[in-house]
């Protein structure tokens, strides 16, 4: 921002010593001409000046805020994406929207206030994007519903953009060993069964997060922050770079100069994205092991731009998909250390090599996926010296991570992260809690059995409302030793730090009479997903029977802001979108 000057004599084109603006970008509704001179007026309070004004005017959509590790230093990178655009002659407003610590809510009833953060972010930045008339955006982004609020802001606006992630947490040590949050949830169940001191966790606790940052594993920020460079919304190798890494702030001012480039182009997220980025985004997922989160997410994203995108697309392409990544949660390293090998660009290079993505996808640049790796210096191709990174010729797994699995429980589809056997079948009496709390009671009472099938409903997006997250229960299974036999079903979500046999997004949810609503304790439940099933032992009559006697609880919340989106929501096979252009339902 310039510093405030005295005003020159307006004029058509906002002043005689400054050019006029390319007449097609909506900022000149608010800064040309006489009768705008109020408007000018209020721009020239904030200390802009007629060069401002005459330049494209850039929202910077910033979510910094103290209550979550991921979005505390969102301020500095803002700041760094603010001088990009400057140098690059756009006019910057940064303007503020809300965040939500999925980690801190987690377990208790705020949980339910995540995924509606995600449609509340999008709601607000397309407001003032619309509102304010602005020309571009750069969407900073740093806990996990930030992450598709901002690209879901981008596409209905339609407006040029750049999605700008805040990067990732540095792994903290303890007792020898690298950690991450991931490591502390679980924890809290190895203490409840005494494979763990209270001490010990408390040591666990204080050094699990060192500084600012999102989550280290490939968990959902992470996901998303992957997932945002195969769909072209993001620039290449620019998910990667630590929170507090120098590189950080440099890839920032980067983003800001890029829009400037798009603005002069007219390059839009319609431009970018297509069925085919799509699927390279999922072909990403599945092979980087990313958070289930990411299928709901890019359902979204799809029906926002207009896209055919079914849920069985995430499990047609996991199978084509070999897995190339052993992070976090199911391995042992995280971002940064895929950071240092160069990032998501090493992967998508060996997978574009492979012939697993479209290399004629657009990106942000202008160029195409295959065009924009060349440019980019990355380590010579071949087998990398690294310990977590495979080749499509020799993977981890010869499928991705992903499955999508149906049957009479989720005719609508339900989605696993395998972080173990590819082969998992599991089959045993359902244990029915109608909430996540009565469920982590019965984990921490010491109650759960080998063989269990643990069901958790009434936790969709409309019954919740808002999907909680389980990564509180997924976490004390684990901590518990049950993490291979004893499996989880759930129409509410899982945390991208969640692994094992869990199976969530169950769809049609019981708040809408899907069929898990009919399950009984003790019902026969088989997962097999070698199969892609997910089936209840009872006969289609005796299920229909139950289902026609089955009447819905109450909704948690008849008023406020919960009330209103979780009658919004659409199924979780679309996305849980509320954009009544986006719904199905």
């Amino acid at each position: 921002m310039s510093e405030q000057e005295p005003a020159s004599q307006p004029s058509e084109g906002g002043s005689a010593e400054t050019p006029e603006k390319p007449a097609h970008l909506p900022s000149n509704e608010v800064t040309e001409g006489p009768e705008r001179a109020p408007h000018r007026a209020m721009f020239r309070a904030m200390g802009f000046d007629d060069a401002d004004m005459s330049s494209p005017m850039v929202g910077i959509a910033n979510p910094a805020a103290d209550i979550t590790p991921c979005n505390v230093h969102l301020d500095d990178v803002a700041d760094a994406a603010i001088e990009g655009v400057e140098e690059a002659g756009g006019m910057p407003i940064e303007f503020g929207t809300i965040t939500i610590s999925d980690a801190i809510s987690m377990g208790t009833e705020g949980m339910r206030a995540s995924l509606v953060s995600r449609e509340v972010i999008a709601d607000s930045v397309e407001l003032v994007a619309f509102g304010e008339r602005m020309d571009a955006l750069v969407t900073v982004a740093g806990c996990d519903k930030n992450l598709p609020g901002m690209m879901m802001a981008a596409i209905r606006t339609d407006l040029p953009s750049v999605f700008l992630y805040g990067g990732s947490i540095m792994p903290g040590e303890h007792d020898g060993r690298e950690v991450t949050i991931q490591n502390v949830f679980e924890g809290v169940g190895s203490v409840a069964y005494g494979d763990m001191t209270e001490g010990e966790l408390t040591e666990l606790e204080h050094q699990a997060c060192p500084g600012a940052g999102s989550c280290g594993g490939m968990f959902t920020a992470n996901t998303m922050a992957s997932i945002s460079e195969a769909l072209g919304l993001a620039p290449l190798g620019s998910a990667s770079p630590p929170a507090e890494d120098r590189s950080r702030y440099d890839t920032a001012a980067e983003a800001g100069r890029l829009v400037l480039d798009c603005v002069a182009e007219e390059r839009r997220p319609s431009d970018i994205l297509s069925r085919e980025s799509f699927e390279n985004a999922i072909a990403l997922q599945v092979a980087l092991g990313g958070s289930t989160n990411g299928v709901l997410h890019l359902l979204a994203l799809a029906a926002e731009a207009g896209i055919p995108l079914e849920i069985e697309d995430f499990d047609a392409i996991s199978e084509r998909t070999p897995k190339l990544a052993n992070l976090q949660p199911g391995g042992t390293h995280v971002m940064n250390d895929l950071h240092e090998l160069g990032g998501v660009p090493v992967l998508l290079r060996e997978m574009l090599e492979a012939g697993l993505i479209h290399g004629d996808a657009m990106t942000v640049t202008g160029r195409t996926m295959a065009e924009e790796l060349a440019t980019l210096e990355l380590p010579a191709a071949g087998p990398l010296e690294s310990e977590f990174l495979y080749t499509a010729a020799e993977p981890l797994h010869e499928e991705g991570a992903i499955k999508v699995l149906t049957g009479n429980l989720a005719p609508e589809g339900a989605v696993l992260k395998v972080t173990g056997d590819d082969n998992f079948y599991h089959s045993g009496p359902a244990r029915v809690f109608e909430s996540e709390e009565s469920a982590m009671a019965y984990v921490q009472e010491e109650n759960i059995e080998s063989g269990d099938v643990i069901v958790i409903r009434n936790e969709g997006p409309r019954g919740g409302p808002g999907m909680r997250e389980m990564l509180g229960v997924t976490a004390a299974v684990v901590g518990a030793g049950h993490e291979d036999d004893v499996a989880m079903i759930t129409d509410g979500r899982f945390s991208g730090a969640t692994r094992g046999p869990m199976v969530g997004h169950a769809a049609p949810e019981a708040f809408v009479g899907g069929p898990i609503a009919a399950l009984e304790d003790g019902d026969e439940v088989t997962i097999d997903i070698a199969a892609r099933e997910i089936a209840v032992d009872l006969a289609d009559e005796e299920l229909e029977a139950r289902l026609d006697a089955y009447e819905p609880s109450p909704p948690n919340y008849e008023t406020g802001v919960l009330a209103k989106y979780g009658m919004a929501f659409d199924s979780a096979a679309n996305g849980a979108v509320t954009n009544p252009g986006a719904k199905r339902d």
